[in-house]
């Protein structure tokens, strides 16, 4: 009794975790009070995230895939057909995500695919493209199986151009196609005659240029051009407009000594200079090959890949190598273009998410402010979702600071375990395409990963987990 009116008799202290409904409540009325950001866990299967977490090779793999995945590196070597870098024989076509077949294709994805077969002159017309798409004359595999990423639906077929990076800490090297702007435009779906004409003209004037231009300079350091470009307040997803510009810099000189007309050099220097977004297809495979340096590690449970083909969410995780983790795609929450809104949406598509896995993107974003106008939220929501990835992530990228945060690295190293321990899910920046295919780009915004990925995940690393 002498103890309840002593308790009584001071004043209260008053915390309160999980439901924010408690909070305001207080606020409301003004009483002092301490605020806990709690979530709930994850996972159902509490015994398979304690049996990964007791994994005594845990903490040494983490700390190993940290250590690669800063360590490595990603500069521009080539461009060159994809028939060339990949091995593409006509009817073979890569896709962005994890494994899928025709029927279970998205719109987006089915529109992207189309276009490639009149692209390739395998068909006269769409409903000609469907059928052999229907058939079993043309061959899907995902970009991720093949060592490269594609944008959106990430459709690539043998005479598409693509960039060539390499990482010499590691010796490997990844790909992805060249950007082709905003808008209907093939990696949205779109596959009407205009889209068509821009991907040869890609093949025919810009690609060779670009190979031209890189062939002598020798080759273009990306990353550190992502290193500033983060610092100029692109994310590396949304936001690109700083490190095309500083790609478009350093090519500029060359391309006017190659002997190009000047009518080629003036349409390929309107073509880079107008597009923010063309920087984004050499993010995406330097964020592969830094990514890909922490894959194959025993115990570790750093994600290795993230990607979407418009149906499913597929993810990969060091520990259990080339296994894929999959749950339905979500569809994004964002700003829409004209008269487009929530149900034109076609659910999340694309390889892009590649940047988030390593740290750029939404885990960017508090270096990226002005990002909000493109993809919805406000600055502090900018700010809070960084803080809240170092809560995910094993390591900080220095080469990735961020000037808002006194040049903290940005969040790296998506550890599956604490996913599932703090509830805090990946937070992807986001174009959003059109269910119906052909019709191309209707917004952008936020998604995150569906969770069944990491429960999926988790299964796979406590199965891997010695006894």
């Amino acid at each position: 009794m002498s103890r309840l009116i002593e308790l009584l008799a001071t004043e209260p202290t008053i915390v309160t975790a999980g439901v924010g409904l408690f909070s305001a409540a207080l606020d409301a009325q003004a009483v002092p009070h301490t605020e806990v950001s709690w979530r709930p866990p994850l996972t159902a299967d509490p015994d398979a995230l304690a049996r990964v977490l007791a994994d005594p090779r845990r903490a040494g793999a983490n700390a190993e895939a940290a250590r690669r995945m800063l360590a490595a590196g990603a500069a521009l070597v080539d461009v060159c057909p994809a028939g060339e870098v990949i091995g593409l024989e006509p009817g073979e076509f890569c896709h962005a995500g994890p494994p899928i077949e025709w029927e279970r294709a998205s719109g987006p994805l089915r529109g992207a695919l189309t276009g490639a077969v009149l692209l390739e002159g395998l068909a006269n017309d769409a409903e000609h493209a469907e059928r052999q798409l229907a058939g079993r004359g043309v061959a899907l595999a995902p970009c991720h199986e093949r060592g490269g990423v594609g944008p959106m639906a990430g459709v690539v077929s043998p005479s598409m151009w693509v960039f060539v990076l390499r990482d010499e800490a590691h010796g490997t090297t990844s790909w992805c196609s060249l950007n082709e702007g905003l808008g209907r435009v093939l990696r949205y779906g779109a596959y009407s005659p205009e889209v068509i004409e821009r991907l040869r003209w890609m093949a025919e004037v810009l690609g060779p240029a670009l190979r031209t231009a890189v062939r002598a300079t020798g080759p273009i350091d990306i990353k550190a051009i992502i290193s500033q470009m983060v610092q100029m307040g692109d994310e590396g997803h949304n936001r690109n407009r700083a490190g095309t510009l500083m790609l478009l810099r350093d090519l500029l000189p060359v391309l006017a000594e190659s002997g190009l007309p000047g009518s080629r050099l003036a349409e390929v220097a309107r073509f880079i200079g107008g597009n923010d977004h063309f920087f984004l297809n050499l993010v995406m495979p330097a964020c592969a090959l830094q990514a890909r340096a922490a894959a194959g590690i025993p115990g570790s449970t750093v994600v290795t890949t993230m990607t979407r083909n418009g149906t499913e969410f597929g993810l990969r995780v060091s520990g259990t190598g080339d296994t894929w983790f999959t749950g339905p795609a979500g569809v994004p929450d964002g700003l829409f273009l004209g008269s487009y809104g929530p149900a034109d949406a076609n659910p999340d598509i694309g390889d892009s998410a590649i940047t988030e896995t390593a740290g750029l993107g939404g885990f960017a974003m508090a270096g990226a402010p002005a990002i909000v106008r493109f993809v919805g939220g406000t600055v502090p929501d900018a700010l809070r979702t960084t803080a809240e990835m170092y809560e995910i992530t094993v390591a900080e990228n220095p080469a990735y600071a961020l000037p808002a945060l006194d040049f903290r690295g940005t969040p790296t190293g998506i550890d599956v375990t604490s996913v599932l321990r703090t509830g805090l899910l990946p937070q992807i920046n986001t174009g959003i395409a059109g269910r119906v295919a052909g019709t191309g780009q209707v917004g952008a915004g936020l998604v995150t990963p569906p969770v069944e990925c990491f429960t999926g995940a988790l299964a796979g690393l406590a199965a891997a987990a010695p006894d």
